[in-house]
Formats: C-alpha cells, sequence, structure tokens
C-alpha cells in the first residue's frame, strides 16, 4: 500500500464480557491483530462512540487490553460528526476523499477482521488516487 490514512477511527461495537444486566458484550476475534496490523503500518487509531457509558467503554477498551492500540478517543454522546470534526481540528481527518469531512468509510456487517481491514486499505488507496 502506498497511500495509508492519517487516522483510523473505529466505532467502538459489541466485544465475551456480561454487562450487570446480563448481556453479552463480545469481542470480534482478529480485533488485536487488526489493530496491531495498523500498528506496524504506522497508521494512528482512534475511538469514536455517542455512548452514554463513557466510562463503562473505556473500561471495556483497558479490560481487552485494547486501550494501548488507541492514541485518541471521542467517547461521548451526541454526533459522529462531532467526533470526525474534533479529529479534523486537530489536522488527523484523513484527507478530501468523498465528503466534505474527507472521510472513507467502511460499513462492516459482520465483525471487523484483517480482510475487512485489507478492503477498506484498497477502499481508501483508490479514493485518494481517484479511481
Amino acid at each position: 500500500m502506498t497511500r495509508l490514512p492519517k487516522l483510523v477511527v473505529f466505532d467502538l461495537g459489541d466485544g465475551t464480557v456480561r454487562d450487570r444486566r446480563g448481556q453479552n458484550i463480545q469481542l470480534y476475534p482478529e480485533v488485536p491483530e487488526v489493530l496491531g496490523r495498523l500498528r506496524s503500518l504506522g497508521v494512528p487509531v482512534a475511538a469514536a462512540s455517542r455512548t452514554g457509558e463513557v466510562q463503562g467503554a473505556n473500561q471495556l477498551l483497558e479490560l481487552f487490553d485494547l486501550g494501548k492500540h488507541f492514541t485518541h478517543r471521542e467517547i461521548y454522546p451526541g454526533s459522529k460528526a462531532t467526533h470526525f470534526e474534533r479529529y479534523a481540528d486537530r489536522q488527523l481527518a484523513w484527507e478530501r476523499v468523498d465528503d466534505q469531512r474527507g472521510v472513507t468509510c467502511i460499513h462492516i456487517q459482520n465483525g471487523m477482521n484483517l480482510q475487512v481491514l485489507t478492503q477498506g486499505l484498497e477502499t481508501f488507496e483508490k479514493a485518494q488516487a481517484g479511481l
């Protein structure tokens, strides 16, 4: 890959831990490898979440030993647009790609894994090249 994003932002999703109501929270199995791969490529990783459970979300990142991978966190109720605007204000947002915020979005339907990461990075590279 010749073009890499300046930042990859993950929306925090379901991750297997039970919450106080007995609901399972499961981590997709390849997430640690995905984050490690991004680190090896030198791509910073951020978390964005609109959850009202700010403390719980941060605790889960630490519980799953993922916190070390995230250089930035925007975890609070509100709008994803606000999260990206704050990243842009720090000059961390991706270069102009497909909208006014310059973000290439990849919708993940069945969990994050290395194949999805590769596809996402390829999509980003093509968008940067104008293909």
